[in-house]
């Protein structure tokens, strides 16, 4: 839990940094995009526990 409050409170940073400066965001900025993400991560779990699970 303490490590993803922190990576949160790093984005949050980042964020208003990069806006700050004017830059454009280092996130993709639509929707699936996002998605994408959350299905790489979703995926790299379900392997994980099929791996296990096959043990």
């Amino acid at each position: 839990m303490k490590e993803s409050v922190l990576a949160f409170i790093a984005g949050l940073i980042v964020g208003v940094v990069f806006k700050w400066i004017k830059l454009p965001l280092p996130a993709p900025p639509v929707l699936p995009g996002v998605l994408g993400i959350v299905g790489i991560y979703l995926g790299g779990m379900l392997m994980q526990r099929l791996l296990e699970w096959l043990k």
